[in-house]
């Protein structure tokens, strides 16, 4: 297998380099935006002469310089390539008509990690949007989803859209960039002038990688705490403890790989949830750790927790389900302590009106079930497996990998 990235199928042809020819072109990357060859994608499309005259930074920076969520960037001048860098995370976050104006062809080329609850594919789709409406060409330079094809998590409910939850998608939707791009081109009333670059023998449902080329690529953090292949796999599930009192690992070296706190009865949740859901439980290898966060919740307190781990032999990529793993492990903890201090209540993402699990769920469904005591185990399972038939059939036409 030789795989490519849909960066280097760009830089290989010579068609579509004469296509760019002397146009003006942007770049939307960030540090995981490199080629096969580990180039930055700025730094190698400069060298073949593409006419960059702008690079556009989604959160974290160009560069990945911004550790946490709210932290936002400048507009800055690129000191090597004496190029403006316009940030898509402070004063904009959606691309204004005056940002895209004198563009030809802007090209996206931003590593993903598989989740909804991303704001990597926010930006995509207000490309899409911006380009319909503009007439720019947009191109996806597609790249892995290494979270594989796997579907788990609810839909954002209609009117819950935020920057980290754009459209109606589940919370592991197992799509590329490039089909994500496909699909939010077809919800245009005008569809964008959308050329999607295809990765070379990309295998999603291959073992051992599943979803990402292990042994012919490295894992390059898209985003400061996307530190591994195995935060991505536990990033749907992991990310909805943002809304919580509990610890997802930030401030330790295993970010939203972990859930701890300095007073959770994990023995207890564990074996209620192996007793109520045992199958929630499966696929992955969960160890019960201890670890002291250096920063953010529970800083310098010692919280027992639980680990994830997807790294390993046993592994079952089809059966774990991290959404279901982390909402049990909710539902459990209210169950053996009801007046547990849970839901956190601060501003998330931009959104001051609606509490954070809400703006991470998309919608109040999943607190509502964790709360409500005659919500049973059983009926979000049938939810879930709702949700997961509806969104297979819907994303079929949009899959390039087969």
């Amino acid at each position: 297998m030789n795989f490519k990235f849909g960066i280097d199928r760009l830089l290989a042809s010579s068609d579509l380099m004469h296509k760019l020819g002397k146009k003006r072109v942007a770049l939307i990357a960030h540090p995981a935006s490199i080629t096969s060859g580990n180039v930055h994608s700025l730094d190698a499309l400069a060298h073949r002469h593409c006419n960059i005259v702008c690079a556009f930074g989604p959160q974290h920076g160009l560069r990945g310089e911004k550790q946490d969520n709210m932290i936002e960037s400048e507009d800055y001048l690129d000191p090597v390539h004496q190029i403006p860098v316009v940030s898509l995370y402070g004063e904009h976050r959606i691309p204004t008509s005056e940002m895209i104006q004198g563009l030809d062809i802007i090209l996206y080329d931003l590593q993903d990690i598989g989740c909804r609850i991303y704001t990597y594919i926010s930006t995509l789709k207000y490309f899409v949007e911006a380009c319909a409406k503009s007439g720019n060409e947009l191109w996806v330079l597609d790249r892995p989803n290494p979270s594989g094809r796997p579907i788990d998590g609810l839909l954002l409910q209609p009117g819950e859209e935020s920057f980290v939850g754009c459209d109606e998608l589940p919370t592991r939707h197992g799509l590329t960039v490039g089909e994500l791009a496909g699909w939010f081109n077809s919800r245009q009333k005008k569809p964008a002038d959308l050329r999607i670059i295809d990765m070379q023998d990309y295998q999603p449902d291959a073992a051992p990688d599943f979803g990402w080329p292990t042994g012919q690529r490295p894992w390059i953090n898209p985003s400061p705490n996307a530190a591994s292949l195995n935060m991505t796999r536990c990033f749907p599930g992991t990310v909805l403890l943002e809304g919580t009192t509990l610890s997802e690992g930030r401030g330790t070296t295993v970010p939203l790989e972990v859930i701890g706190a300095p007073d959770l009865p994990v023995e207890d949740v564990l074996s209620h949830l192996q007793e109520t859901a045992p199958g929630w439980l499966e696929g992955a290898y969960l160890r019960p750790c201890f670890f002291e966060p250096t920063f953010h919740k529970h800083t310098g307190q010692i919280c027992r927790g639980l680990q994830i781990h997807t790294d390993h032999a046993g592994y079952d990529h089809g059966r774990f389900k991290p959404f279901r793993l982390i909402a049990g492990m909710l539902k459990s903890l209210r169950h053996c302590q009801p007046d547990y201090d849970l839901w956190r209540y601060h501003e998330y993402e931009y959104e001051p009106d609606r509490i954070p699990i809400d703006v991470i769920n998309g919608g109040p469904e999943l607190r509502n079930w964790v709360d409500d005591d005659s919500q049973d185990f059983a009926s979000l399972h049938s939810r879930l497996e709702e949700v997961e038939n509806k969104w297979a059939s819907e994303r079929r036409p949009f899959l390039r990998y087969r």
